[in-house]
């Protein structure tokens, strides 16, 4: 997913650039509502700013309604920051007549030096009190990597698992679970040969 949040961050911006002379006084707010033939809204609004220093982002969002109790938003955003950084940031909710919902999101950002994060998660339920959810985030930098899932769903507790491995080739691997039960956790550490070493 993170390839699509990146690539919907850079035609925002590339779309803030068209907009450049609404833009010269620094910010702009758009916003609309129609009217939908089946009974439903449409609705949207984007804002956007640039810095006299070179800063510049962009976000917006769009909600439709059909009238029945379905219901969609969506949003994204990207922003560059004076130093080079940027940042994009995308989601999208459903909710459905009988109660049911779906959602995803993530996001990426990549920093001046190099280093870079990106997360993508998706979540569920049935309108019934039943849901489910997961969310994998990855980063690397000069000092090192990290790799991290997050998963849970009603009755079953929450599982995180973890990987980080640092500059030194160091590499931790950790898993934690909550559940009713209580919570329990497993971990363990390796130099870069692989041999299991104490972990800090």
């Amino acid at each position: 997913m993170h390839k699509i949040i990146v690539a919907t961050g850079i035609a925002l911006l590339l779309n803030a650039a068209t907009l450049a002379p609404a833009m010269a006084a620094g910010r702009f707010v758009a916003r609309g509502v129609l009217a939908q033939s089946n009974g439903g809204v449409a609705s949207g609004h984007v804002a956007g700013f640039r810095g006299a220093n070179g800063a510049e982002g962009i976000h917006g969002r769009r909600t439709v309604t059909d009238g029945q109790g379905n219901a969609a938003t969506a949003s994204g955003g990207a922003w560059r920051g004076p130093n080079g950084g940027t940042a994009a940031r995308s989601g999208e909710t459903t909710r459905n007549s009988d109660g049911s919902w779906q959602h995803q999101s993530g996001f990426a950002a990549h920093g001046p030096d190099g280093g870079s994060i990106h997360s993508q998660g998706s979540a569920s339920g049935n309108g019934q009190g039943d849901a489910n959810f997961s969310r994998q985030t990855t980063a690397n930098g000069a000092r090192g990597t990290y790799d991290g899932t997050t998963s849970g769903a009603s009755g079953q507790g929450v599982t995180h698992t973890t990987q980080a491995t640092g500059a030194n080739g160091n590499t931790y691997n950790g898993e934690t679970t909550v559940s009713k039960t209580g919570v329990t956790h497993t971990g363990n550490c390796t130099n870069a040969s692989g041999q299991t070493i104490t972990c800090p």
